[in-house]
């Protein structure tokens, strides 16, 4: 692999003893890591594992993080993977979210956030309990970032594009956790994406760097007092690194560095003249040696509280006509409690999910999980209310072997020949995962996967 003369330079620098620099290079004549993170809001490992066809091995960066030890081809195209039973990602890229650290009832902010790997990930960590949100500035790119959010069946979610300073301004201290996951000239991305080489340059990094460290600054606002920031980046540039952190630690005194508790890959670099008292060793860099493509990870608190406070968004009340139609709806689907507040727009029965901030004038593409939309002069059900559901929560539903014709036959967007005394809506899950729904009329049952994520013939 043909490497930039100054990117070699930079890291021959960074690796000061010359054996490291040599098992550096030699990453580059073997293929990248590849891996697979389980979704633990739609099975347990145990379970997977019983399930996948294909071997896996843990992976050291984060909790149900996994490298695929063998080839895979179209692992899109799986079915588990229509699913959402787990998430193409390669295992060091979870790290960042390790470091973040989310837990129930918190509320979460992913600044960068598609194509949603490390959103469904914060997503999991949550367990349906407390508020993600997720925003992408690129509109293209936020819609990918929906569609992988409703695919993992994520309910307590908000995915927006919108500038990050519009949004951090307007939720100004209101999350108890940020993670930007910045970007950047993409250097552990050389492995496999050799497109990234061909982008690659030391202007490039330069102008990474500034975009990465104004990001920061405005995610910042957005925090309460003790809230988490965490900043990562898939490049190895000390530049974009290291020197983002001591120059954002530097100019915002209120933020304080912290260790990473999980022990994934080394130690980042010292930088600066006062490295006394801003130790960017704190931080966690990741190089293929290590054994992911390569990310590196900064923790940090915010100490001291000088942000204005914003109030939980209050509901606006839709006429209870459709507010009861929307619970009605709920209850003839499902056979399980309403996990959020079902309102009715533009059409659309959605269900809320508790915390929402006040969404005005934030380009919100969706908020909690899309239920049903009006159809004439009644309704029909959304895939994503069926994603965001487990088999037992289903009123009616069939379940498919994942190895068979007919769960293929469906993700091509097919009828299915069904037990005739099944009618109305009906949940299709594989190997007992709800992966869509369909319609149930004399023992047939007519297709409703969504064109968009079909399997091609």
């Amino acid at each position: 692999m043909q490497l930039p003369l100054e990117y070699k330079r930079e890291l021959e620098n960074l690796f000061k003893e010359g054996s490291e620099y040599r098992r550096f290079i030699s990453c580059y004549d073997e293929p990248p890591y590849r891996g697979i993170r389980i979704n633990t809001l739609k099975v347990c490992d145990e379970r997977f594992k019983e399930i996948f066809k294909f071997k896996i091995k843990k992976s050291r960066f984060s909790k149900n993080s996994y490298y695929l030890e063998e080839v895979v081809k179209s692992i899109g195209n799986l079915p588990l993977h229509h699913a959402g039973a787990f998430y193409v990602q390669e295992p060091s890229a979870s790290s960042a979210v390790a470091a973040l650290d989310p837990n129930p009832y918190e509320k979460i902010l992913d600044l960068c956030a598609a194509p949603g790997g490390k959103s469904t990930q914060i997503a999991a960590a949550l367990k349906g309990h407390g508020l993600l949100w997720s925003n992408e500035v690129v509109g293209s790119r936020a819609r990918v970032l929906l569609s992988n959010i409703e695919r993992m069946g994520v309910r307590n979610a908000v995915i927006s594009s919108c500038s990050p300073e519009v949004l951090c301004e307007k939720l100004c201290g209101f999350f108890d956790k940020v993670l930007v996951d910045a970007p950047c000239s993409g250097e552990g991305m050389f492995r496999k994406n050799p497109e990234a080489i061909i982008e690659w340059s030391p202007e490039h990094v330069k102008a990474c760097a500034k975009r990465q460290l104004a990001i920061l600054k405005t995610a910042a606002k957005s925090l309460k007092k003790d809230g988490i920031l965490v900043y990562s980046t898939c490049t190895f540039s000390l530049e974009e690194n290291e020197g983002v952190i001591y120059k954002f630690l530097h100019e915002n005194p209120d933020f304080a560095l912290e260790d990473i508790d999980e022990q994934f890959g080394r130690a980042a670099c010292n930088v600066g003249l006062s490295s006394e008292l801003i130790d960017t060793s704190k931080a966690r860099k990741i190089f293929p040696q290590d054994g992911g493509e390569g990310h590196f990870v900064a923790r940090m608190r915010k100490v001291n509280d000088d942000a204005k406070k914003v109030h939980d968004f209050n509901y606006k009340t839709a006429k209870s006509t459709d507010n009861k139609l929307g619970y009605e709806i709920f209850s003839q689907l499902f056979n399980c409690e309403v996990y959020g507040k079902i309102v009715k727009a533009a059409g659309k029965f959605i269900i809320l999910p508790e915390g929402l901030a006040d969404i005005a004038r934030l380009n919100v593409l969706r908020a909690g999980v899309l239920l049903a939309t009006s159809k004439g002069s009644g309704w029909e059900p959304a895939h994503a209310a069926f994603m965001a559901a487990s088999k037992d929560e289903l009123k009616f539903n069939i379940d498919l072997d994942s190895g068979s014709s007919e769960i293929l036959e469906y993700l091509s967007g097919r009828e299915l020949s069904i037990n005739d005394k099944l009618i109305g809506y009906v949940g299709v899950c594989v190997d007992g995962i709800v992966t869509g729904f369909g319609k149930a009329v004399n023992g047939r049952l007519k297709n409703k996967y969504p064109k968009g994520l079909r399997l091609l013939a």
